[in-house]
């Protein structure tokens, strides 16, 4: 059966690409260009203020996004992220996590570069540049935290959502979204790609399960300000 403008698996994968973080970074990029803000630094590696500046605009715009659009087709923005879970107790919950998640990356890891160490292209990880000083580890940890935590994976529930009633279910988005959460990380290496891809599906999992976007943020932002602590001691 030919799709409509109307088709409902049509907006749904508009919506999943306006989401997606690909649009909203590239006019966010393109518009820190033009106040003079570069990527790159004086001796050409990534800019901490550009990278600090283009992800809480980012998330900003992508929380302020998926509100818009949760509220426009009826839905609660509360059933989404909150669930019927208590708040609280999930967050308990996924900072149990934490110490799970992060012994899980480093077998992962080290399987990898064990079993196939070519897949580890990338001798320094270029985003670990980023956190050199006290004060730089202090800025690119509000970037871990809240761009990545809790950015990522209250946008990981709203795509979801539109893959579960839309896009071929669940199971499609979970894959989906953990191949491009891991290539995502490519900077990072090839390790790095199948490392984070694999993190993803774990909090996708967590999030379908749970139906609450909470305890996979906090165990997220837990993950990502011990690997900032790690890289600034």
């Amino acid at each position: 059966m030919p799709l409509k403008m109307s088709d409902p698996r049509i907006v749904a994968s508009a919506e999943v690409l306006l989401c997606s973080s690909v649009p909203t970074q590239l006019v966010i990029a393109a518009l820190l260009g033009m106040a003079g803000l570069s990527p790159l630094d004086g001796t050409g590696q990534l800019s901490l203020a550009f990278v600090l500046a283009l992800s809480i605009a980012d998330t900003l715009l992508l929380i302020g996004l998926m509100v818009a659009l949760t509220r426009a087709r009826g839905e609660r923005v509360a059933d989404l992220w909150l669930g019927p879970r208590h708040a609280m107790s999930e967050a308990l919950y996924g900072a149990r996590l934490i110490p799970l998640v992060f012994f899980l990356v480093v077998v992962v890891l080290n399987l990898l570069r064990i079993a196939a160490p070519w897949l580890h292209n990338v001798p320094t990880n270029p985003l670990e540049q980023l956190a050199s000083t006290p004060a730089q580890a202090a800025m690119f940890a509000v970037v871990a935290i809240f761009a990545g935590g809790v950015r990522e994976e209250m946008q990981r529930a709203f795509l979801l959502r539109r893959f579960e009633q839309h896009l071929g279910g669940a199971g499609v988005g979970v894959v989906v979204l953990s191949i491009g959460f891991g290539l995502g990380h490519i900077v990072q290496g090839w390790d790095a790609v199948i490392t984070t891809g694999l993190l993803g599906a774990f909090w996708a999992v967590l999030y379908l399960r749970r139906r609450s976007a909470v305890a996979p943020l906090v165990s997220h932002a837990g993950f990502n300000a011990l690997e900032v602590l790690r890289v600034a001691v």
